[in-house]
């Protein structure tokens, strides 16, 4: 057996690396933005690959890339079933809705006609979202009919750009807040600066335009649920919102005490992935009339995250109170699918 790594700088591969390493498990490091990847892989029974949904690069090729590799029988991470949603909310509309999940009502409209018609015929306020983006960046809250008009106008027009920069210049003076410290200063700098200078990822990006996507706001919620599941373990925090906000993603404000999550979010979250067929999903809750329901999905989240968290459930919803390493739960439950 040898497994391919795609090593990246601030990735999941740091720590599939080291597993590899203390286990001697035979791998070898590729690049797969290289022209000769499928060479690169020849010997390789699977492909270990942590992309980001900033990346422009990855964007053109990484799920093609993997249903290439799929279709001559090797093992990617993650796979098509986990990943050809990633960073798509529409998609995930359609495949959260043909599975019965929870989904919070959602309505996407590629027509302004009946776009417009629909704004006339329900009640605000909505939540607008773009297709793409995290932690909140392109998501909004449209509290009047004419504001969704305005947007529809837009989305039919001259579209979104999928990067807002004053929204995160504000989340980069907000972190600092929360977190002072060089490290949290360095990124208002940054975030200043990119109010001037666009990056790669935002000049090679086209506009969003030609659809429009909207969820219910499901009101009185000071907090979301992530819940994150990996094979047969899953973790999770609450989230809680932002100061005058009703967005809990990015606010970089969590409780990592288990006993504070609702059990029904986890249980929910191992069958819907065992629906999928996905190798690790992560799932966020909101609550309405005491039910749970899911906003969206991803596949991955910025590292160290959970590393504060202190334990862990099973399928079975048994608790483990142990500090773990979620690129371990990854690597080990690739190589037990590669046997």
């Amino acid at each position: 057996m040898l497994i391919a790594i795609h090593h990246r700088h601030e990735s999941y591969s740091k720590e599939w690396i080291k597993y590899c390493n203390e286990n001697n498990i035979a791998y070898k490091l590729v690049d797969c933005y290289n022209s000769d990847i499928m060479h690169q892989l020849k010997d390789c029974d699977g492909l270990m690959w942590h992309w980001p949904h900033w990346d422009h690069k990855a964007s053109l090729f990484a799920r093609q890339l993997t249903v290439s590799l799929e279709t001559i029988g090797k093992k990617v991470f993650p796979d098509t079933k986990t990943a050809w949603h990633y960073d798509d909310k529409v998609g995930q509309k359609y495949l959260l809705e043909s599975l019965n999940a929870r989904l919070i009502p959602s309505f996407v409209f590629y027509s302004e006609k009946d776009a417009l018609k629909w704004c006339d015929e329900t009640t605000f306020p909505k939540v607008f979202k773009l297709r793409g983006g995290a932690s909140s960046m392109n998501v909004k809250l449209i509290k009047t009919r004419a504001e969704a008009k305005r947007y529809t106008h837009k989305a039919f027009g001259r579209g979104f750009s999928v990067v807002n920069r004053k929204a995160l210049f504000a989340d980069k003076f907000m972190e600092f807040g929360m977190h002072p410290g060089v490290k949290t200063f360095t990124g208002i700098i940054k975030g200043f600066l990119r109010l001037f200078i666009s990056t790669d990822f935002e000049r090679i990006s086209r506009r969003e335009k030609g659809y429009i996507y909207f969820q219910e706001f499901i009101p009185y919620n000071s907090f979301d649920t992530r819940i994150f599941v990996i094979g047969n373990y899953a973790f999770g925090a609450r989230r809680f919102v932002r100061a005058n906000d009703f967005r809990a993603s990015g606010s970089h404000n969590a409780d990592f005490d288990p006993a504070k999550i609702d059990l029904r979010c986890v249980k929910l979250a191992f069958e819907i992935t065992a629906k999928l067929q996905s190798q690790c999903v992560a799932y966020d809750f909101i609550f309405h009339q005491g039910e749970p329901l899911i906003t969206e999905i991803s596949y991955a989240s910025s590292i160290e995250v959970y590393r504060d968290l202190p334990g862990y459930w099973d399928k079975d919803l048994n608790w483990y109170n142990q500090k773990f390493i979620e690129e371990k739960f990854m690597i080990e439950d690739f190589i037990h699918s590669l046997s």
